[in-house]
């Protein structure tokens, strides 16, 4: 193990994955717990949320100035993601729905109901390239005022959901989470990586990735564990461009080979909730942890969330 910095080298392949000697910029601060990065190429910013006070907002690339986009609309918006088409879907805890910005800014809901019952509270989302919604359904929302408005539960648990591309009925693709959270495909979308972040919330106190293989009818199968968290608990995640999965911990972002190793840390003075890539080359590491906005310039490029080629 190597530190330099706010870098932890566990394993030598991540040396490529990091320049030592970059900076760790904070780009903005004063939230109570920041959420939901996005970054849109066509406008040069990135958009985020501080759910608890009901701030969705704009930090623009080009000027570095921080502005409210979608605030105090009761919508608490957590995870979010751009489909093919460049529009912003985001997961709504204060409706409990899952929701597309169109291009003229007009709301369009996707999904808030299943077999008649509200959902929970929409946690992260993500479109593949057959342009079906995936998303995650845990409770943080309406068990406490924080995050959301706090409301009983409806369904009868907390799962994961896909959304058809044709029809717009609804999935329920999962019944063994605790409290699913952050989710992204594999490069060739053959996998779906889903968090439970459990924890300390329930007895069981799932605390780790699972790996699924997502089948012909878009369902999913397997689902054995990936990766437990060692500090923590995972939240959010993304992919890079040769396949390794960058994640949200308690001490930072977490860093794994495609294998499952756990090759570096980037330690972040904040917890950390959610990340993305970002800039012209996709080579900026947006970070949203506790009270702050972070952002770190790599060797390495991530995946857009709507520049992946065509399921086969």
């Amino acid at each position: 193990m190597t530190k330099i910095k706010h870098f932890e080298i566990l394993d030598d392949r991540f040396k490529r994955c990091v320049q030592t000697d970059e900076p760790l910029e904070q780009l903005w601060t004063g939230g109570k717990w920041t959420e939901g990065p996005v970054y849109s190429a066509a406008h040069r910013c990135l958009y985020f949320s501080d759910i608890p006070n009901d701030r969705r907002m704009r930090w623009d690339e080009l000027s570095g100035v921080v502005s409210d986009f979608r605030s105090n609309l009761g919508c608490y918006t957590n995870g979010a993601t751009m489909d093919r088409q460049g529009r912003q879907v985001t997961c709504e805890q204060g409706t409990r729905s899952v929701v597309r910005i169109e291009h003229d800014g007009t709301i369009t809901t996707l999904a808030s109901h299943f077999n008649g019952k509200r959902f929970n509270s929409p946690n992260d989302v993500v479109v593949r390239s057959d342009n079906s919604i995936w998303f995650t359904d845990p409770a943080y929302g309406i068990d406490s005022p924080y995050e959301g408005f706090e409301a009983p539960r409806e369904v009868d648990g907390e799962h994961v959901y896909r959304i058809d591309p044709k029809d717009g009925t609804i999935k329920q693709v999962t019944n063994d989470f605790a409290c699913p959270n952050g989710l992204a495909f594999s490069l060739d979308e053959q996998f779906l990586y889903i968090v439970d972040s459990c924890g300390s919330k329930y007895p069981s106190g799932q605390r780790h990735m699972r790996k699924f293989t997502v089948s012909d009818d878009g369902m999913l199968e397997g689902g054995d564990v990936f990766a437990e968290c060692t500090t923590g608990v995972f939240d959010g995640l993304r992919l890079d461009n040769k396949g390794r999965i960058w994640t949200s911990a308690q001490d930072g972002v977490h860093c794994y080979d495609p294998d499952g190793t756990l090759i570096g840390k980037i330690h972040i003075p904040e917890e950390v909730s959610n990340l993305c890539f970002g800039g012209p080359k996709l080579n900026k590491l947006f970070i949203t942890a506790s009270s702050s906005l972070y952002c770190i310039l790599l060797p390495v490029s991530g995946i857009s969330d709507f520049a992946r080629p065509a399921s086969r």
